[in-house]
């Protein structure tokens, strides 16, 4: 799989008829190891070894319902209480980020009210912190640390 701008971990990878799958370890399953997907597992582990974000508090792949429509989340981290706190949009390394993807991710946010957004294709990262008092937003110069995110209460 490509060289992402992450550092390089070990995953549990088994060929599987003409492809490959990945062990998702939020998940606890073996998935179709994807572009997108190698995206995610890599991000993931970013954010659990680097940021320190607990393991116990992610998810991938959450069903979201917004206008009837249902929709998949592809990660989302929780505050102790339970509530969203960031999401995380990934696309293939070789998807530019776009407008369109940040739309994406605002339509789920208009659901879920996290804190944070971020957006990643494995080479570029970009983070976002919503300020609802304000109705606004503005973009981080980097991925905060879990013990450096603000919790609304």
């Amino acid at each position: 799989m490509q060289q992402l701008n992450l550092p390089v971990y070990q995953f549990n990878i088994k060929k599987k008829d003409d492809g490959f799958i990945i062990l998702d370890s939020l998940r606890k399953r073996w998935v179709t190891l994807t572009p997108e997907e190698w995206v995610r597992q890599n991000f993931v582990r970013y954010l659990i070894q680097e940021k320190k974000f607990p393991a116990s508090l992610m998810n991938n792949e959450i069903s979201i319902t917004q206008n009837g429509i249902k929709r998949r989340c592809d990660t989302l981290v929780a505050d102790m209480q339970g509530n969203a706190l960031v999401i995380v949009e990934y696309k293939a390394p070789t998807i530019a980020i776009s407008q369109k993807t940040f739309d994406q991710i605002v339509r789920y946010n208009m659901v879920l009210h996290a804190n944070y957004l971020i957006v990643s294709n494995g080479l570029n990262h970009y983070c976002c912190k919503i300020d609802y008092d304000n109705n606004s937003y503005s973009f981080l110069k980097e991925i905060p640390s879990y013990s450096q995110l603000e919790i609304n209460d």
